[in-house]
């Protein structure tokens, strides 16, 4: 039974920070077969590019007299990312990722959908004069990462008008190897290897600000815990020299880590310093239904400027998230999360799982938190960084270390650890009767689960999800890696 405590007065109005929000947050998709479906499409749309109609010349886009060419998708990169078209042309765009993107011509009203993995959508480019234009991924944090390029308009009685298309890169050839819907050749093979060596020496990489730190509670009558959150628009570093606008609890991504005793009774006070409304969700804690964050059914919206103070007695351990509820799409994904304790988790001391054993007088070294992500402004980030930012995990050989995922992204991600099992003790921070070991844990969007490792070979070993595009691109390594160092 869940005991309400008399409520706080409200904290006092608090300055709206100037700028607008940035764009929801697209729908992410991904699907196995989608990779196939994208690069039939791009086969299909090359042959139809080179042959054109059935007199052997382009085909023509109604109402126009250029040309077509075709565009993929990744992450994160467009390819080619420099074409030129034929004025009056049309371009085909083909998403081979695994998340949603689209393609947006800046300065104008061209642009796509957001397509999921494998679909695919022609531009009608008639309306744009020939001169150069930027094209991106709009989706937040994408052109950051990467997906931007350059689209040439030529005069239709230009030598490119008459062929029909141009592009940046070599034509194909026969005998020529391609990567990502282009050729390439031996330079730029090198030239990725030097990428991916360059990313990997630099880390673990410092950057500004660092989540999940431990909120000390304020002490009030009756023993209560209060503690504070303030969500606001912070610059937030995801990487090295990348900056973003993110929407944080106190300024950082992963918000401040909140652990409670099971028994004590715990306030929440929100102040809301965004430019729109906002809430908060307990996310796997039991509250009264007027406390469960979800304005404006089970609450009124907490304005810009205003607070709210959330109340409950924890009277159940539990692993779980607090985050946004309200446009949780834009706000969730680019930055309003966090993680909740209560109380510690019952671990199968003594137990043999799946051959290995489980000291009875089991000590763990470290309890840590690890917040997955991949949308938003964030992106693919570890506790709110990507690689090489990503904080290692350092422990001694013979170390056990209980790990919690949380997902809050919108993909499932596998998250494989080199050399080690994971023991998984619970998900959704409910002990499993029947703990089991497996090399690879797939977490889906909303999940918590528990895992413990014992460190028992020195060495540095690599940690990541196994989607490998969420952690490498052409550009070296990046997103959802760090690494475990045993001494």
């Amino acid at each position: 039974m869940q005991t309400t405590l008399p409520p706080t007065p409200d904290g006092g109005p608090s300055p709206v920070p100037d700028g607008r929000p940035p764009p929801p947050d697209r729908a992410v998709g991904a699907a196995a077969f989608g990779v196939v479906i994208a690069v039939l499409a791009l086969i299909f749309a090359s042959v139809a590019v080179v042959f054109g109609g059935d007199d052997g010349s382009p085909d023509a886009p109604s109402g126009g007299s250029g040309g077509s060419a075709t565009l993929e998708l990744s992450e994160f990169a467009l390819t080619p990312a420099a074409l030129t078209v034929p004025a009056g042309g049309t371009l085909a765009v083909t998403n081979a990722g695994s998340s949603a993107h689209n393609l947006t011509v800046t300065g104008t009203d061209i642009a796509s959908s957001d397509l999921a993995a494998g679909e695919s959508e022609t531009l009608d480019l008639a309306a744009l004069e020939p001169g150069e234009y930027e094209m991106i991924c709009a989706i937040p944090g994408h052109a950051d990462a990467g997906m931007k390029g350059t689209l040439t308009i030529s005069d239709a009685g230009s030598e490119a008008g008459a062929s029909g298309l141009s592009t940046s890169g070599p034509p194909e050839s026969a005998a020529g190897d391609t990567h990502a819907g282009h050729q390439m050749d031996a330079g730029d093979y090198q030239k990725m290897s030097e990428a991916m060596d360059a990313t990997i020496a630099e880390y673990p990489a410092a950057t500004e600000g660092a989540g999940n730190q431990i909120l000390e509670p304020h002490l009030r009558a009756g023993g209560v815990k209060e503690f504070e959150l303030t969500a606001e628009v912070t610059s937030w570093e995801v990487e090295p020299g990348s900056k973003v606008d993110a929407w944080t609890y106190n300024g950082t991504v992963p918000g401040p880590q909140i652990r409670v005793d099971v028994g004590d009774r715990v306030r929440i006070v929100l102040h809301n310093q965004l430019p729109m409304g906002t809430d908060l969700h307990l996310h796997g804690i039991d509250v009264d239904n007027a406390m469960d964050g979800v304005a404006p059914i089970t609450q009124p919206l907490v304005e810009p400027g205003e607070s709210f103070t959330y109340e409950f007695v924890a009277d159940q351990p539990a692993v779980a998230m607090y985050h946004a509820h309200h446009h949780g799409q834009l706000q969730v994904p680019n930055g309003m999360l966090g993680t909740i304790f209560v109380g510690d988790l019952a671990l199968p001391a003594g137990q043999t799982v799946s051959g290995h054993d489980i000291p009875a007088d089991l000590r763990v070294t470290q309890d840590l938190p690890l917040v997955l992500n991949d949308s938003g402004v964030i992106g693919y980030s570890l506790n709110g960084k990507s690689f090489p930012a990503t904080a290692p995990i350092t422990a001694k050989r013979g170390d056990w270390i209980l790990v919690h995922y949380f997902n809050e992204g919108g993909q499932i991600h596998p998250m494989h650890l080199h050399q080690f099992d994971q023991v998984v003790v619970a998900k959704d921070g409910f002990p499993l009767d029947h703990p089991y070991v497996a090399d690879t844990v797939s977490v889906a969007p909303g999940e918590r689960y528990s895992v413990l490792v014992h460190l028992d070979a020195p060495g540095t070993w690599v940690w990541h999800c196994h989607i490998l595009n969420h952690v490498e691109r052409d550009t070296g390594m990046f997103g959802m890696v760090t690494a475990v160092v045993v001494s």
